[in-house]
């Protein structure tokens, strides 16, 4: 029989659910002592406010990122290897989308986790054209060294920024589907495809296929 999960991973876990549901701003320590059946004391004795639950689940989420963020150790990269960054975007997006939704918010409201923020979208930004950098020398795109930086940063944006765009097409921002989070994965595929090579164009369509949802269907609101 497997081991209950201690206390203190409960409330990151629960608090995680709920600001992904409900958005973070509308969730107190209280709620979530009160969704876990624990009293308030107890949830405080693990952590002081919801600032600092906060901060454990941007250590998961950077943890999560810097661990798939990285070229292939020996060799070149393939398509596969694209479908794998692609999907692991798409998940690492979509169960931490309180980060993405919320980030402005986050970030205002504690100058050391926007700090953190700063290195961690540095980091990525260096990884992401590490990537890049590896597609072009494994042949399937054809890049110099200003489009992978044009197109790191346009990613970046994109991925970074797409959660507030959700939230404001739709009447309840807290409420988004994972195919509205994949389209945004989509937008990052689409500004690749003019680099592609023709011998890896076809591979490549396959990936536009997998990870198309389209616009009304991304913009209309979550039951």
């Amino acid at each position: 029989m497997a081991a209950r999960p201690k206390t203190r991973d409960r409330i990151v876990q629960h608090s995680l659910e709920l600001f992904n549901q409900q958005g973070e701003r509308s969730v107190s320590t209280n709620h979530i002592a009160a969704h876990m059946e624990i009293s308030p004391g107890n949830l405080y004795y693990h952590f002081a406010n919801k600032q600092e639950i906060i901060s454990e689940l941007f250590d998961q989420y950077q943890a999560l990122v810097d661990g798939f963020l990285r070229p292939p150790a020996g060799r070149l990269p393939t398509v596969d290897d694209k479908r794998y960054y692609l999907r692991a975007v798409l998940s690492a997006m979509w169960n931490y989308r309180f980060l993405h939704r919320d980030l402005e918010h986050l970030l205002d409201s504690d100058a050391e986790l926007a700090e953190r923020y700063r290195r961690f979208s540095q980091r990525c930004m260096v990884q992401a054209q590490l990537i890049y950098k590896g597609f072009v020398e494994a042949g399937i795109l054809d890049m110099n060294p200003t489009q992978i930086e044009v197109v790191t940063l346009n990613a970046w944006i994109i991925l970074s920024s797409w959660g507030r765009f959700l939230s404001t097409t739709r009447e309840n921002s807290a409420r988004m589907s994972e195919e509205a989070i994949k389209r945004g994965v989509y937008q990052v595929l689409m500004l690749e495809w003019g680099y592609v090579t023709a011998g890896y164009r076809a591979a490549v369509d396959s990936l536009f296929q997998e990870f198309h949802v389209s616009l009304n269907q991304a913009l209309e609101p979550s039951d």
